[in-house]
């Protein structure tokens, strides 16, 4: 698999089951990338939405990909505190023209007190339905789902004191 370069601007690309695009972010920012893991940040991008709708985000966001687990992590930086969106995810590939992974449905919010809410449940069955998620996927899924909550209660990993605003410093020293 390629990897990009740290520094290197890149587009992030999110995409459901059936192989359709649900979501892209422009211009984000590469902080760290080894085959396993990619660490980005990005801050008042763009993001277009399937229908061709548009927005641009409303804070600095670092984010945590990983090769090997089925979800990534965006630590969301606001005035009161850092909040995480997890996304119930593919692991990423990265070719050329973007990150892209597989978006599937489930998230859970933390707030910046490590309180945590699984979100989307509805539209993760619904989905799954339409879409004939294999029962493999769902174990896979469920399982890390389960990985997530205990990072969160934790606190390791993306979720640790240090990790978002290390990163975020980093990113700083790119802009």
């Amino acid at each position: 698999m390629n990897i990009p370069t740290e520094g290197e601007v890149i587009q992030i690309q999110s995409y459901k089951h059936d192989g359709n695009i649900h979501r892209i972010w422009e211009d984000t920012t590469v902080l760290k990338a080894t085959q396993n893991m990619i660490i980005v940040a990005n801050d008042r991008v763009r993001v277009t939405e399937s229908d061709g709708r548009s927005w641009i985000t409303r804070e600095p966001a670092v984010c945590y990909f990983h090769s090997r687990y089925w979800f990534n992590v965006i630590g969301m930086l606001r005035e009161d505190g850092v909040y995480y969106y997890c996304n119930l995810s593919s692991p990423f590939v990265y070719d050329q023209e973007a990150l892209k992974y597989i978006d599937y449905d489930l998230d859970i919010k933390v707030y910046p007190d490590m309180t945590f809410q699984l979100l989307d449940e509805d539209e993760y069955e619904r989905h799954s339905r339409e879409m004939n998620y294999p029962d493999a996927i769902d174990r896979i899924l469920r399982r890390n789902v389960n990985e997530l909550i205990s990072l969160i209660r934790q606190q390791k990993g993306p979720f640790s004191a240090e990790f978002i605003d290390s990163w975020y410093e980093r990113y700083l020293t790119y802009r």
